[in-house]
């Protein structure tokens, strides 16, 4: 039974075997024809390139490049010579004043002081005792006058000092022409300094001094 089915087997095998054998003879004819196929062809396509029609290679050479930096020097602008100073003003003259005048002329404000004595007044002759006026200052023309053209006078009554001060000014209501020169009146009398009263060598408060303003509007 054995022996039948080797011999069964037998032809079987040797057949395949045949037939593997032939498979591969062919793959390798056919590999070796591709091979041969494509090498034909690359060297078709070797023997039609012609060198005109080649591209040219471009040969170029990087050049290196400086790379230093080179600064710059700016020169400060040269400042613009200074200004010339303005020329200095020429030294204000002040008028000596006079402490025996009983009027003060004012050019630039049209109001002028007076002295009016009063019972404890003074004599303006040599007395060692008698008080002294040193400064007097014009008023100022009240503006609300000025543009209306009222001018006038107006009396201040007040006090000097033992330091030549003046307290206490009021305006002599029935001495006044009108009311617009009250404040001017009493400012100015504020300023007025005096050489005191001395008796017995001792400084004394001089109540009652009577000072006239007087309001004139210059005419141009």
């Amino acid at each position: 039974m054995a022996a039948l089915i080797s011999n069964l087997l037998a032809p079987s095998q040797s057949a395949n075997l045949r037939r593997l054998l032939i498979g591969v003879l062919v793959a390798v004819f056919v590999t070796l024809g591709l091979l041969w196929t494509m090498q034909y062809l690359i060297e078709i396509a070797d023997g039609e390139l012609d060198e005109s029609v080649r591209g040219n290679l471009v040969d170029f050479v990087r050049l290196k490049r400086d790379e230093s930096i080179q600064r710059r020097q700016l020169k400060p602008k040269k400042p613009p010579p200074p200004d010339q100073p303005p020329p200095e003003p020429p030294t204000p003259k002040l008028d000596n004043l006079n402490p025996t005048a009983e009027k003060i002329a004012i050019s630039a404000v049209p109001a002028d002081t007076e002295i009016e004595l009063t019972g404890g007044g003074f004599s303006l002759g040599i007395g060692e005792g008698d008080y002294l006026p040193i400064v007097k200052v014009a008023p100022v023309y009240p503006q609300r006058a000025l543009s209306r053209g009222i001018d006038g006078f107006c009396v201040v009554e007040y006090t000097v000092t033992k330091t030549g001060t003046i307290i206490n000014p009021v305006v002599i209501e029935s001495q006044c022409t009108s009311s617009l020169f009250h404040r001017a009146s009493i400012q100015a009398a504020l300023k007025f300094k005096y050489k005191p009263r001395i008796i017995d060598g001792e400084a004394i408060d001089v109540p009652g001094v009577r000072n006239k303003f007087t309001y004139e509007i210059e005419q141009g």
